[in-house]
């Protein structure tokens, strides 16, 4: 390289790190990105995208399967698993592509290779501000030295493992062995019900393979509302999923082609309906499956930046940042899911925004509020949620109003033949204020958007009460589920 000086160095081109370069090219920096593996990064190569690509197949194998109830006539409908996948790797590949002529058309540099921080450049009278060296390295060769004012550090974060379950890539799967199997497993175990775990659950379900949950806690989706967490499970079961809570998986002993998993409860039985273990008598029980899905959460990628003898701090796996993303080391910052949840590819976007725009001095820079970001799970349901559960908002004290409308009482839900779920709101009894919004069902994962506007500008109930929805859509219950709030729905 012939310039290896920079205003600011983001390592790591995920959407986090790629969105902050365009970000600081925008504005005037002179910016490059190192990048060990693909542009884009994990979600848009083995994590966002391809599974959606994936979701997007089982989503019409259901609709060709139930083909006569739209008076239709398809038969002896089939798939070919690896046309499913190759799919699957098409969509990845070609917007990996898109972002590196994104990184072309701001001129912003990209260096193939790992990055590291390797100290600072020794600091001349005239330099108000020392810049860092970052060490780049590629199939354990040195390339180069880079050195910068700023530095984001965007390297993402990869599949937890626990211990006596780690995955060996060939029985016992990741996300990635997941998204590119060889052949269709009969049966398969998913360890974690988080939106990972239900996402493989309901693409291999849908797919024909019968599908176990196992999930430590005592309700699948632990983080979403505890309604739309029990209306996912019913439906769910009700698909042939078998869902078991309160469990822990004690062991998994690998056979030649199967896994036996030891299951025992996690947490004392309770009573009928009381969310208790699943496994039969409170005891141990063995599955034996053809394979395993590991989705038991993620850790940061720490390792190897150079961390040791700077001020970055550290904690279970994250770098710590305050509001701005700055480290404790000066000119350090660090973005997504490097920094801890929510694990999101639009939070990590949004914190890249924010974090250059501070550096660069923007005026009305404002700090990330992780209650204004939607989170979706894109299974058969969807599901999608923002803000408080019902349950946190009562805990906080807060008087509540809470408002719900299901799909069956919608015009274009009962056209598209999908009757089934809920719109769900949470509003600040006093003051009108949108506190959460949690829903279950057709296209969830769009109509979510508009709850985000509602929280981003600080709108109330009666601003959504105002609003004219077009008919016939979806986006029509989070108007009624609004007027349910204070007992003027309409079509329910």
């Amino acid at each position: 390289m012939t310039d290896t000086n920079f205003d600011t160095l983001i390592i790591g081109g995920g959407p986090g790190g790629y969105v902050a370069a365009i970000r600081a090219a925008q504005l005037g920096m002179k910016t490059a990105v190192v990048e060990r593996a693909q542009m884009g990064g994990i979600c848009l190569n083995w994590g966002c995208i391809p599974t959606k690509a994936l979701l997007r197949t089982s989503e019409i194998y259901h609709l060709m399967q139930n083909a006569e109830a739209f008076g239709l006539s398809a038969k002896d409908i089939k798939f070919d698993l690896a046309k499913v996948v190759e799919r699957s790797r098409n969509v990845a590949g070609q917007l990996s592509k898109g972002v590196s002529g994104l990184m072309k058309k701001h001129k912003i540099t990209v260096v193939d290779g790992h990055g590291k921080l390797a100290g600072k450049v020794p600091r001349s009278s005239s330099a108000a501000v020392a810049h860092h060296i970052v060490s780049v390295e590629k199939d354990g060769k040195k390339i180069s030295d880079l050195t910068a004012k700023n530095i984001i550090l965007a390297t993402g974060a990869r599949a937890r493992a626990l211990p006596g379950l780690e995955p060996d890539g060939t029985l016992i799967w990741t996300y990635r062995e997941a998204m590119v199997p060889e052949k269709m497993p009969k049966s398969l175990l998913v360890i974690g019900s988080g939106a990972i775990g239900i996402e493989f659950a309901s693409f291999y379900r849908t797919l024909g393979a019968e599908v176990t949950v196992v999930e430590v806690l005592d309700r699948i989706l632990p983080v979403e509302d505890e309604e739309i967490s029990k209306l996912a499970h019913k439906a769910f079961e009700k698909q042939g999923m078998k869902i078991l809570t309160a469990t822990n998986v004690k062991a998994l002993k690998k056979n030649k082609d199967s896994v036996t998993a030891t299951l025992a409860p996690s947490l004392p039985l309770k009573g009928e309906g009381g969310g208790g273990s699943a496994a039969a008598g409170g005891g141990e029980i063995t599955v034996t499956v053809d394979r395993v899905i590991l989705a038991v959460g993620i850790v940061g990628n720490v390792e190897n930046l150079g961390l040791e003898g700077t001020k970055v701090k550290v904690e279970k796996t994250h770098v710590v940042v305050d509001q701005w993303s700055q480290t404790g080391e000066n000119g350090v910052y660090a973005i997504g899911d490097l920094t801890g949840p929510p694990w999101l590819a639009h939070k990590a976007s949004h914190e890249g925004v924010i974090c250059v725009e501070k550096i660069a001095g923007v005026k009305d820079v404002h700090p990330l509020n992780v209650k204004n970001i939607p989170g979706c799970t894109y299974c058969r349901p969807q599901i999608a949620s923002l803000g408080l559960t019902e349950k946190t908002a009562k805990e906080k004290g807060l008087q509540i109003r809470v408002g719900r409308f299901p799909f069956i009482g919608n015009g274009k839900a009962i056209a598209l033949g999908e009757p089934e779920g809920l719109v769900k709101t949470i509003f600040d009894a006093k003051t009108g204020e949108l506190l959460g919004a949690h829903m279950i069902g057709a296209e969830v994962t769009e109509i979510i958007q508009g709850f985000a506007i509602v929280r981003t500008g600080e709108l109330t109930e009666a601003e959504l009460m105002h609003t004219v929805f077009p008919h016939p859509t979806l986006s029509e219950m989070m108007h009624e589920s609004t007027l349910d709030a204070y007992g003027r729905v309409i079509h329910f």
